[in-house]
């Protein structure tokens, strides 16, 4: 492909951190081997992020430790936290973080996120998500978790809520004035008194307006009740699309989705998620994926391979060919991914369960600068994605490359910016003010 005209449309560009690398064995073949709770390293990843022009730094969380015992998972700071500190050493890259409603407060949340806009000068983020696994529940007092319809019920009234507080402060509210006395203009901030089904919130909130008004809302689940809440309130939506097939019919789906909600589908950013694999040629690329996959524990990708398969993989022999799966059983599209792999790649069992455990269930391009810059190309123009969230395999080796490598091919593609043109995360993502 490698076309150097100008693009009338721009990759939006996610960093996805995980401070020890996406892939499994990342941590492994790192040339630094950081901490994810050494907030140094994490000033570093965002100070090389914010070099390579990325829209957002995005850490995803979780309330409860990995069943797995993964480096990458069982340690991490919490974000909001974390964000903060990142605000103060980056200027311009975008910091958007998870945080669940099913296990949160809408009042805390909202002053929360306000907090962050401010510090941050208005780049603040909100990866709106529903809590679902009953260790998160024990961690909050509770043996059950609410079914998913009530979940996303309430995660609905919880951004009701948030939605209203952030708007009980109008612009203007603020006006100091030393010869009245008068700080502010009382009938700007109004109290929100909801009172629903999940929530009694009298407002307003105890902060003044932010700069973006509200944080942009992500969000990134792929249910039907999911793709609804995202239609109806998100800006950015985060998916795993594994093939441009699928992300071609996702993508078109959302978009319309969020047309019959009333609102302008170019208003919604899509960002799948994907790992690529950098190298300056195509066999050092080749080498490096081949490397990370030798070192995964292949019992823990056998489990989740099954899983996907919605068969036990177990009694298949590992250096055999990998088996076909029962039509209609587990996850059909990572099914269809891994299946093409292995049939593409003839790949073993074992060499498959190495993937499945390294790539995270996401999509994964191994080659060149040009090569990934020719996928990325592609998605874009065909309308499978407005970008991509990057999940670099390895920190710091993968996002130097990709930094160093990808982000010019882009540039010179006219497919990337060359500089930030705005302050606000809302402003650089090509997304509406919010008033």
């Amino acid at each position: 492909m490698q076309n150097t005209t100008s693009s009338s449309r721009q990759l939006r560009l996610g960093l996805f951190v995980q401070p020890l690398g996406h892939h499994v064995s990342g941590w492994r073949l790192t040339s630094h081997l950081g901490s994810p709770t050494d907030i140094d390293w994490l000033i570093q990843i965002a100070q090389k992020a914010e070099e390579g022009l990325f829209d957002m730094f995005f850490i995803g969380d979780a309330l409860a430790t990995s069943v797995h015992r993964l480096p990458s998972t069982m340690a991490r700071l919490e974000p909001l936290t974390l964000l903060s500190a990142l605000a103060v050493n980056t200027r311009h890259i975008g910091l958007a973080a998870t945080a669940s409603t099913t296990f949160s407060d809408p009042f805390t949340l909202a002053r929360s996120f306000s907090s962050l806009d401010h510090i941050s000068r208005g780049r603040a983020g909100w990866n709106v998500v529903t809590s679902f696994s009953t260790d998160v529940a024990r961690n909050f007092s509770r043996e059950d978790m609410p079914t998913h319809a009530d979940r996303y019920a309430q995660a609905r009234e919880f951004l009701q809520v948030a939605f209203k507080l952030w708007e009980g402060w109008q612009e203007g509210a603020v006006e100091p004035d030393t010869a009245s006395g008068r700080y502010f203009v009382d009938d700007k901030i109004q109290p929100i008194n909801h009172h629903g089904e999940h929530y009694q919130v009298q407002g307003p909130l105890n902060i003044s307006r932010s700069p973006q008004g509200r944080p942009v809302i992500i969000e990134a689940g792929s249910s039907s009740d999911g793709q609804a809440l995202a239609a109806a309130t998100a800006e950015v939506v985060f998916t795993a699309a594994a093939s441009l097939e699928e992300g071609q019919t996702f993508y078109r789906s959302q978009k319309q989705r969020v047309q019959e909600a009333g609102r302008d589908p170019q208003q919604l950013l899509i960002l799948p998620g994907v790992m690529p694999i950098v190298g300056r040629t195509r066999e050092e690329a080749q080498a490096t994926w081949k490397q990370l996959n030798s070192l995964v524990d292949i019992e823990n990708g056998l489990r989740q391979l099954s899983a996907r398969f919605g068969i036990d993989l177990s009694p298949f022999p590992l250096d055999g060919p990998v088996p076909e799966a029962p039509a209609g059983e587990g996850n059909q599209s990572r099914v269809k991914l891994f299946t093409d792999m292995a049939k593409r790649d003839n790949l073993t069992l074992r060499e498959l369960a190495a993937v499945a455990a390294g790539s995270r269930g996401h999509r994964v391009v191994v080659g060149t600068a040009a090569d990934i810059a020719d996928d990325f190309q592609q998605w874009l123009e065909e309308e499978g994605a407005d970008g991509f969230n990057i999940m670099p395999a390895t920190i710091p080796d993968q996002l130097d490359l990709f930094v160093a490598l990808v982000v010019p091919e882009l540039q010179k593609r006219g497919l990337f910016r060359k500089h930030y043109q705005y302050d606000t995360l809302r402003q650089n993502l090509g997304l509406p003010e919010y008033r």
